[in-house]
């Protein structure tokens, strides 16, 4: 498990995600059914990137978001 704290942290593991699955940022665009221009953006870790395709993205990958207080520890 990785903690996530910044934008560019979540751009790092979805880059390293999508190349570990041998997939282009082409590919991940399509079958996310986002744009290549999203996903490059998002990679490196913009600031406006929208969370409803971020999570879409995150989703296609066979990722999970869970998100636990700072007093909780995470499983």
């Amino acid at each position: 498990m990785q903690t996530i704290t910044t934008n560019k942290d979540l751009g790092s593991l979805i880059r390293t995600e999508r190349k570990a699955q041998r997939l282009t940022q082409e590919q991940l665009a399509a079958i996310s059914g986002v744009g290549v221009r999203f996903v490059r953006e998002l990679e490196l870790g913009k600031e406006s990137c929208q969370l409803g395709k971020a999570l879409t993205v995150v989703s296609t990958l066979g990722l999970k978001v869970i998100v636990s207080s700072r007093g909780e520890s995470t499983p």
